[in-house]
């Protein structure tokens, strides 16, 4: 029994390695290809990257396009709710909305925010102004409902 089993095991084992080696040869790199899409390829280098950044910016300074106070209300309400809902207590939704690293640090050294009072608080705060987030945005605060 133990020979019929051995020989069976190897034959499967043959048939693999040989379905293998069949296989791999798919796997072959056509260099003429790869060169030919390297040439029809775009040339993107930081530079070009960091010049569009820098007219972007300039754009911004002089007006001709949205203030960074638009730019600033970008963060969506639906992430900041799930990140406050699962990770209230670690002060994620802060984090996201650009606070500060102190302040998370002081969710998570008040023990979730005194005890999750601090955000349950802000969960209810997001969801009845989640038109608009842009007083909650970069908050240095660490109750960032206070003093609208």
């Amino acid at each position: 029994m133990k020979k019929v089993l051995l020989s069976l095991l190897l034959t499967v084992a043959s048939i693999g390695v040989y379905a293998a080696d069949v296989s791999a040869e798919s796997y072959l790199i056509d260099d003429q290809k790869v060169e030919q899409l390297m040439a029809q390829s775009e040339d993107v280098s930081l530079a070009v990257v960091d010049n569009s950044m820098l007219q972007n910016q300039s754009m911004v300074a002089a007006g001709m396009t949205s203030s960074p106070t638009q730019i600033k209300a970008t963060k969506e309400f639906v992430p900041a709710l799930l990140l406050n809902l699962f990770l209230g207590g670690l002060g994620i939704h802060r984090l996201y909305l650009g606070t500060k690293p102190l302040t998370w640090i002081g969710y998570i050294l008040t023990c979730g925010g005194i005890f999750g009072v601090v955000p349950l608080v802000d969960l209810i705060v997001l969801i009845i102004n989640n038109d608009n987030l842009s007083p909650y945005i970069d908050n240095p605060k660490f109750f960032m409902w206070a003093n609208q």
